[in-house]
């Protein structure tokens, strides 16, 4: 009794350290960055785990009509993403998941084997698409784009939810005369909360924090989106690497997306859960 009661105690402590050094080795780098933004000159190089609040390298941020700029840019984009991206994969789901049709499945592992392409590999076709569409150096290549790697993985998460929903729900819906149309917008919507929340707020996150297509595809400040912004701030003299401006720029570009992760956690995980189990 002695040796079970010492056996569970010292489970329950080392369940507890571990989960200590994950948090520890999680959180440490937002701190820092955190810490690092409040800094400014000489004092960024001094090792501070509690410096001085001083925001000088905030108000010069938000002072910068290009860095404000950026944001709004990332904002359009990816919320037309979310809107555009949810809006066919609803459409592609209550096809692929509640409609019998030869190649279905076939259909599902082609959107997987999509988004499992690296962007590095579809750089070269997409820039030469997006020229031909007209679309270099606007907004739009970045939604187009960004289509290509979060269209496929909310198809399989919805269509894998739509599949887990009762067909009897569906049977009355028809037998009382309801139209394809007002079934998916009057049942399935409601009940598809969860999903659609986790995979639209995935969505606007991969999004928000895209790079490489930003890079590629956009010339121009009053295009551009955020991360690029971020990498081409500069200093006061070719000398100088503004790492307490850079620290205070990714701060306030990770705090909205921290904040809506963790309002949204349930969410997420009961989104990307749903259907895997059939009860």
């Amino acid at each position: 009794m002695v040796r079970s009661r010492a056996n569970r105690r010292l489970h329950r402590i080392a369940i507890y350290s571990l989960f200590t050094v994950v948090a520890l080795y999680t959180l440490f780098p937002f701190y820092w960055m955190i810490a690092s933004s409040l800094k400014s000159g000489q004092a960024i190089f001094d090792v501070t785990f509690l410096p001085d609040l001083k925001f000088n390298n905030y108000a010069a941020i938000l002072s910068d009509g290009v860095f404000l700029r950026s944001l709004m840019n990332s904002f359009i984009v990816a919320a037309s993403v979310v809107a555009l991206s949810l809006g066919l994969a609803i459409a592609a789901a209550y096809a692929l998941g509640r409609i019998d049709f030869r190649g279905r499945s076939p259909i599902m592992f082609l959107f997987l084997a999509v988004s499992m392409f690296p962007q590095i590999a579809l750089l070269s076709g997409l820039f030469e698409m997006i020229r031909w569409l007209g679309l270099y150096n606007t907004r739009g290549s970045l939604i187009f784009a960004y289509m290509i790697f979060t269209l496929p993985f909310n198809i399989w998460v919805l269509t894998t939810f739509m599949r887990s929903l009762p067909r009897q729900i569906e049977e009355a819906a028809i037998m009382d005369g309801c139209s394809p149309l007002r079934i998916v917008r009057c049942i399935f919507l409601p009940m598809m909360g969860p999903a659609l929340m986790s995979t639209g707020l995935l969505a606007f996150i991969a999004s928000w924090n895209e790079f490489m297509f930003a890079l590629t595809f956009i010339l121009t400040d009053e295009n551009r989106t955020v991360p690029v912004a971020i990498a081409l701030i500069s200093g006061s003299s070719r000398y100088e690497f503004p790492y307490g401006a850079i620290m205070a720029a990714s701060t306030i570009v990770t705090l909205p997306l921290i904040v809506l992760a963790l309002l949204f956690q349930k969410y997420i995980v009961s989104g990307l859960t749903a259907g895997a189990v059939k009860g």
